[in-house]
C-alpha cells in the first residue's frame, strides 16, 4: 500500500463521495429533459466556451470525433444546440448552443445550487468560506482555477 501524506485517503474519499452525489442528483434532473449526462457535458462547455467544432468539443470532453458527432445530432434533433458552417472557411462547422440549451443548463445549475443550498442551510457562513477557500486551493493547485 503506498504511503500518502496525511489525510490524503481521506480528502479524495470525501470529494470521490461529493462528486458521486451530485452526479446522482444531476442524473434525476436531466430525466426531465431527456439527457444523458454526457450530453449535459456538452451542453456546459459550450455554454462555458461558446461555439465549438466537433473536434474541439470532442477535445474538451475526452471523447471521439465519432461519439461526439452522435451526441450532437441527438441534441441537435432536440433543438439544443445548432451546426453553423464557419464564414471564413465553408469546410469547417462549429456547433451553437441555441436558446433552449441554456435554458436547460440554467434551470439544472439552479436546481442543484437550491440542492446545496438546502445542504449548507446549518452550515456558518465562516465554514461555508473555509470550505470555498480548501476548494479555491485544490483547484489552483491542479492548474483549473
Amino acid at each position: 500500500m503506498a504511503d500518502y501524506s496525511p489525510f490524503v485517503e481521506e480528502i479524495e474519499k470525501a470529494l470521490r463521495l461529493v462528486a458521486a452525489t451530485v452526479r446522482r442528483r444531476g442524473r434525476v434532473l436531466l430525466k426531465d429533459y431527456d439527457l444523458t449526462s454526457p450530453q449535459f457535458d456538452a451542453l456546459i462547455t459550450l455554454y462555458n466556451e461558446g461555439e465549438l467544432t466537433i473536434g474541439e468539443l470532442s477535445a474538451k470532453l475526452y471523447l471521439a470525433y465519432s461519439t461526439t458527432t452522435d451526441l450532437v445530432d441527438r441534441l441537435e434533433r432536440a433543438g439544443y444546440v445548432s451546426r453553423q458552417r464557419d464564414l471564413v472557411d465553408r469546410r469547417v462547422v462549429r456547433v451553437q448552443l441555441r436558446d433552449k440549451g441554456a435554458q436547460v443548463i440554467e434551470a439544472v445549475l439552479s436546481a442543484r445550487r437550491a440542492y446545496l443550498d438546502s445542504i449548507l442551510k446549518h452550515v456558518s457562513i465562516e465554514q461555508r468560506r473555509a470550505i470555498l477557500q480548501a476548494l479555491d486551493l485544490l483547484l489552483t493547485n491542479m492548474g483549473n482555477s
